[in-house]
Order: structure tokens, then sequence, then C-alpha cells
């Protein structure tokens, strides 16, 4: 059977999805023959029809399934519970699931509001909660048990859509239709109520995700007409001074409004003077609710626009005007499924298998939600100092969760979004210009620093790009930058490892993992200087790199935490991850995380064979619950064996294979972790997605490279899981991979070649896939274990 991909490989459709084409074509007048060759989205297929917003919504994906455009600041989503943060002062762990907001075996919708992250393991976000209700109004959210004491409505899946760019659901208890869209900055509402009911849109400025009680700061509300809205929101969460603006238009005037005020304050001047609960046009307080009341004809819908902005309610309000000036919403629609189709045809797969192209484009959609724009469309945004700034020939980014991202998601721009990528850095070093600490993004959103996690990976970010040649930016600056964040003696450990070569445990917890991931940043710093040729500095953290063996434990054969007299800790369990210096994850996984030098780390551990049976065992062995049930972000569901593919730490690792001299071994693994951990439906991925970390594996896993070492040019070479891809590189030019005798039994690679020479070693370089060409690989039901020269 010959598989064929959408359509066959045309120029110009890949000219108009690289972006940065088309951007030029926009700028100049086109007359002519010239105008006819301009493509718009109907030269581009369809592929959002592949794509099911709902995967990863149950269980642990903790994805969203409303409306959003491609890295756009407006996340528009039904947020499906108010579980709060925490409970009589202690942490309460049911608000995990709930990190988007959504959970899919929820019965009840609290309402829509405007921001969330896709995948995190912590959360923040939930602005602007709008719920349209009809009936007697009510202002208090109810509960999942009891939704008749509250604003909030029962709803089935059977009456819920979503899509790229578009979400709708019937809201039971009300029976209106809620339908909403979105631009990069503006989310749109569209309810079509009964007929005959009293018809109320409840604005709740109170919930938000990851909530507590004293998690808003502040909240200004002014009425300015009977059909235009405007404020702001500052909360003290994950970012703790983060204040968010908007603008919120109704197609239809209001017919009467209040408020009803949670919070008490000691002093509130003279403004009791006023009757404040009902239609009055100026509102203040950290808890606020409130209610716009409308009076429709039959077969009306009350249309909604609501702009978000970081800088103030007039950039939000000139959002809102540049980016949805009318009120035609299937436009809007219209428009965000074509942003969606210009980003997903930047890959065209051939495929038997519906359910394959579903988690395919799926996990392209999943990867290009963030980092999200972070400015208005004159280019404002606020500061990391929280003064307001203007971003000078570049897009502002936001929400960098780089301890994911830096592995693939990044490396995957590289090939496919090498302008947003460059943006992308240029973002975090003015996060850096702005920084009190003269440091780089470790997990920053909204102008805020959270410091989640652990590493400097922006380092591993930018030393990608550089080492790839896509830097539009100051290299030998952005080097500095590097230098001097791993260079921040108090931060998390830093001063120890730099004095003594690793982090001791009982002065900096999860120290092993610490040490291991600044020695692969180190690496990457010392790639930048070499190719800078800053000898003094490539020679420093040359070194540096090598503390990873400063942990090893030759006598268990694992990474092993080590103290500050210089002994290693006695109480040590390899399979646990509670404790044993590592985070969300055990010796046995973490012990491989040496990307940047896996032939050291190979001999290190015993050598080749040794290492291939180790590697074997990893896979073949069982991780009891006992051992991870108390860490938050790992599950049954992302575990095979004692291999934790749902955590990031161990992404790479079944392509370390590679560097022994059974390479074979790792192909047939890999097509297991994509069955396995990858499927149709909402419980569908093993762990969180992590802001497209764990899609981008899939991507590159199923065309069949991996950047193992972000910072390399080099890219491990597995088992594809597609018949052929097209993939648009940029600058008019195809990278193609087909598999010959490709099926869910020839998982195996018999040989391999590049533009018809065949490859001698399981490795591709960066440089091979930019310049356009071909990969062929041949495949069959049994491993050649001859197939590539021993490294």
């Amino acid at each position: 059977m010959k598989f064929k991909l959408s359509k066959p490989i045309a120029i110009g459709v890949f000219l108009l999805a690289s972006g940065g084409i088309l951007s030029s074509c926009e700028n100049t007048s086109l007359k002519g023959e010239a105008a006819s060759e301009t493509h718009t989205s109907s030269s581009l297929e369809d592929f959002a029809k592949y794509v099911d917003p709902m995967i990863g919504t149950a269980k642990m994906g903790h994805t969203y399934p409303g409306a959003t455009v491609p890295f756009g600041s407006v996340q528009l989503s039904p947020d499906t519970d108010t579980i709060p943060y925490a409970v009589n002062g202690r942490y309460n762990p049911d608000v995990y699931k709930y990190c988007a907001g959504y959970q899919y075996d929820d019965e009840t919708i609290v309402g829509f509001s405007h921001t969330h992250f896709s995948g995190t393991g912590h959360s923040d976000l939930g602005d602007f909660l709008v719920m349209p209700t009809t009936g007697e109004l009510q202002l208090n959210p109810g509960t999942a048990e009891k939704p008749e004491s509250g604003y909030r409505s029962r709803f089935s899946h059977n009456n819920e859509k979503a899509e790229p760019g578009y979400y709708s659901v019937l809201l039971e208890d009300y029976n209106i239709k809620a339908e909403l869209t979105a631009t990069t900055r503006v989310g749109m509402h569209q309810y079509s109520f009964p007929e005959g009911e009293k018809a109320h849109v409840v604005f709740d400025l109170m919930s938000g995700i990851y909530n507590y009680d004293d998690k808003n700061v502040w909240t200004f509300v002014r009425v300015e007409n009977d059909t235009l809205v405007t404020g702001y929101r500052q909360t003290n969460g994950w970012a703790r001074t983060r204040t968010v603006y908007f603008a919120m238009s109704f197609n239809k005037p209001i017919a009467k409004y209040g408020r009803d005020r949670y919070d008490k304050q000691p002093y509130n001047g003279f403004w009791g003077r006023f009757n404040q609960g009902e239609n009055f046009p100026e509102i203040a307080g950290e808890k606020i609710r409130m209610y716009f009341d409308f009076e429709l004809e039959e077969d009306e819908k009350l249309n909604i626009k609501l702009a978000i902005s970081p800088v103030s309610t007039e950039g939000a309000l000139n959002n809102m005007k540049h980016e949805i000036p009318d009120w035609d919403f299937d436009k809007v629609k219209q428009e965000a499924r074509a942003e969606w189709n210009k980003e997903l045809n930047k890959i065209d797969i051939a495929s038997e298998s519906e359910e394959e192209k579903t988690n395919f484009y799926t996990a392209m959609y999943h990867a290009f939600l963030g980092p999200t724009e972070y400015m208005d469309v004159d280019g404002k945004y606020r500061g990391l100092d929280m003064n307001i700034h203007q971003a000078d020939g570049f897009t502002n980014y936001t929400s960098f969760s780089l301890w994911d991202t830096y592995r693939a998601l990044h490396p995957l721009f590289n090939v496919l979004q090498p302008e947003r990528n460059a943006d992308m850095i240029k973002s975090m070093m003015a996060h850096y210009d702005q920084s009190v600490h003269s440091m780089l993004p470790v997990w920053s959103h909204y102008a805020n620093e959270n410091w989640c996690m652990i590493g400097y990976h922006s380092v591993s970010v930018i030393a990608d790009a550089i080492m790839k040649g896509n830097a539009n930016f100051d290299e030998e600056r952005a080097l500095d930058a590097m230098v001097q964040t791993a260079r921040t003696a108090y931060f998390d450990g830093l001063k120890y490892y730099m004095e003594m070569g690793y982090v001791p445990e009982d002065r900096s917890g999860a120290s092993v993992s610490k040490t291991l991931e600044y020695a692969y940043d180190d690496w990457a710093i010392a790639q930048v200087a070499k190719k800078l040729g800053k000898e003094d500095i490539y020679e420093e953290f040359s070194k540096r790199a090598q503390n990873y063996k400063n942990v090893f434990d030759s006598q268990s054969g694992f990474m092993r935490p080590k103290l500050y007299d210089g002994s290693f800790k006695k109480e040590f369990d390899p399979l646990n991850t509670h404790g044993q210096g590592f985070i969300e994850g055990n010796a046995w996984n973490y012990s491989l995380y040496v990307p940047h030098d896996p032939a050291s780390m190979i001999k290190m551990m015993g050598g080749k064979t040794q290492f291939s049976q180790h590697l074997d065992s990893l896979f073949s062995m069982e991780l009891p619950d006992k051992y991870f049930e108390h860490t938050e972000d790992i599950s049954r569901e992302g575990i095979i064996g004692n291999y934790v593919h749902g955590n990031e730490p161990s992404h790479h690792v079944v392509y370390l294979y590679n560097w022994t001299d059974a390479p074979w071994k790792s192909q047939d693994k890999i097509r297991m972790v994509l069955k396995d951990q990858y499927q149709n439906g909402a419980d569908g991925l093993g762990g969180n997605d992590d802001f497209g970390q764990m899609s981008a594996w899939y991507i590159f896993s199923t065309l069949g490279f991996y950047p193992v070492a972000p910072g390399s040019t080099d890219y491990a070479l597995g088992s594809p899981a597609i018949h052929q891809a097209a993939i648009n590189v940029g600058k008019g030019k195809v990278f193609k991979v087909l598999a010959e005798n490709q099926s869910d039994k020839n998982v195996f690679v018999e040989k391999v070649t590049l533009n018809g020479e065949a490859l001698k070693t399981p490795f591709i370089q960066h440089e091979d896939i930019m310049k356009g060409g071909e990969l062929v690989f041949y495949m069959s039901a049994q491993p050649n274990k001859e197939i590539y020269q021993a490294l």
C-alpha cells in the first residue's frame, strides 16, 4: 500500500506556513502576476480537523479545552470547579487536578475565564471569569454536589465541542448555549439564551486557579457606559505581583448591573455615602463579584469581547479595537482556525491511522500553546521591574516553563518556529536586563520570576539557538548573561557547587538533581564560549560540566547524594523518589542524566555492555507505588517498568542505546513509549504535558530523531512511527522523512539513508534538516544488530 501526503509538496504552501515569508510579502505592494502568487488560508490543508483539545484534560494531562490561537495571550476556557489551594492554612492536594482549571470527569462548569496554563504541574491565572445565567440571580458559585446553590451549571460532554480556536457547551441548568473563540489578546463569547428568561452575566473577579482567600490583592472596575466595562486585577500567587488589565464590551446595552463585595476593609473613606451595590459605576475592593442584566429579543445572541493587557485599560481597549473591531463571531472563529492551520501545515504527515494523525496534530497544537505573547499591539509590556517597557524589534513572550521545555520544545522551535524562538530569547534577555539579580529566567510568567524547579535552563535554550545558527540577537551579550547567571552564588546551592564541585544534600535539598543539571547547563555555556572564541570561559565551564562525576557512587552504580563532609548519604534507596537527593525522580532514572557526555557516563557505569543491560532493566523491572505515591508529579499512568516517561528527566533515556553497541534496542522501546503514553481520548497523556514538552517529545520521536543534548547540533535517530512526513524548515526548503515498510510490527530499522547515502552512525546534524533533503528509514520486524558502526 502506498501512503501519500495530504497534497504534493508545494513550495508555495510551505512558504506561507513559514511565517517569515508571509510577513515580508505583507509589507510589499504586490501587483499583477505577483499578487496572484500570494497564498491564502485556502492553500493550506485543514489539519485542524485532526486536533482534539480534549486530549490531556483528564487525570494528569492538565491541558485545557478552550479557545486560543497559537502562542496567544488569551486562553478562554471553562473552569469546572473552585478547589482552593489551601484549606485552614494547609496545602490542599486536590487542587493539583485543576492546574488548567478543567477536569474531564467533572459534571459542572463554574464559568469561563481568560487565562490558563497548559499542562503545568503548578498553577496560577484563571482571570476574569464570566458565567451567563437565567432565573434568580446568584453571585456565589455553589458546589459541585449542589450546583443549584450557586451560579454554576451542569453540563454533558455530549453537548460539548472543542476544536482549535473554538469551544462550545450547553449549560444545562440554564439551557444556554455558550460559544467561545479568541484572537491573540481578546476572548469573544457568544451566548444563546432561552426565550423569555432573564439574562444575567456574572463577572467573578474573585475566581482563580490555585486560589486562596487572600490571593486577590486588589480589583478595580469602571462601568464606562452601557456597553463598556474596564478595570484590573492584581493577585499574589505563584507570581506575587501580577496585574492584568481588561476591557469588556457587550453587543447589547446593559439594563442593570451591580456588585457584591466579600472583603471587610478597616477603612473605606467616605464612599459609604453611595449605594455601591447597584448601578454604581466605580467599584474597588479585594473581593468583588459583579452582575450585568440584559433585555434580549427573541433569537438574539449576547456577544461579549474581553481584551486583556499587561499595561493598562487603555492598552486593553486598543487591543480589542485592533484585533476584533466588529461583532462577527463566526469570522473570528474562522480566522482562529486559519491561524492554527498555518502552524499545523508546517508538517504534513502520511499515516494509515486517523488515530495517529489525531495524536500528531494535537501534539503540534499543544506544542504551540506557549510560551505566550506578553505585550499590547503597540509593543508595550510590563517588565520584571514593574515598569512599562517597549518591545523594540521583537515580540515579547512570557510563561517560560524552562525545566521542562529546554529539553525538546525549544529545540523543536529551532526547526519549526525559529523566528519566534529568537524572540523568546530576546524576551529572556529583557528579563535579565530588568532583574535585580542579573539572572536569566528560571520559571517566569506575567512579569514575575517564581523560581520554580532547578537549574538555569535559559542557558540551554540560548546555547541551542546559537549553536544551530538561529541567533538573531547579540550572541556575546547573551553569553555574558549566561555566565553571570551561572555565577550567582546565592542561587539554590550554587555557592557549594562552585566551591566543592557538587551540591551537598545537607545544605541544599534535591542536591544530586541540581548538580547534574548545573553540569549540563555549564556544558551548554562552554559550547557557546568555544564558538565565540572565549577560551577562558570555555575552560572554566568545561571543567564545571564534569561535576556530574562527583556525585557518582561506584559502589552502588548510581548517582547518590553527597554530604558537606564529602561522604555519601548512608540512607539510600535508588528506587525511592522521596528524600533521596532528587527532584521528581529516583536514582535509577536521574543517574542517566548526563546528556552532554553519554560516552563518559557509560564508561563510568561499567561500559557499553553493562550499561545496555542496565537500560534493559529500567524498562523491564517494576516500580511499586510506595516509591512515588507522595511525589505529586509522578503517577502510575506515566511509568513503564521503572522508566518514568510522565516526567521530564527521563525523556532522553531511551535514545542512550545509540551510544552503546546495541542502538537497535532503542527502536522498539521508542515505539512502545509512543503507543503507551500518547493516545486518543481525554486521558490520553501519561503525565503533565508541561507546556508542550511531552508533545514535543512525541513529535520528534514520531518523525524518527530526537535532540538528546540541546546545545549540540546532533540528533539521535530512533524509529519513525509514520510513513512519510514533509517538514517545512523555512526559506522554501522541505525536509522529508520516509519510513519504508513501517508498521506496528516493523519497528526496527534495517538501514537509513540521508539524501541517498547510507548512514554509518545513528545521528544526523541540524544542518542536514535545515538545508532540506530526504531521510529514509527502511523498516523490518527484526532488528539489524549491525546497522551502525561502533562509536
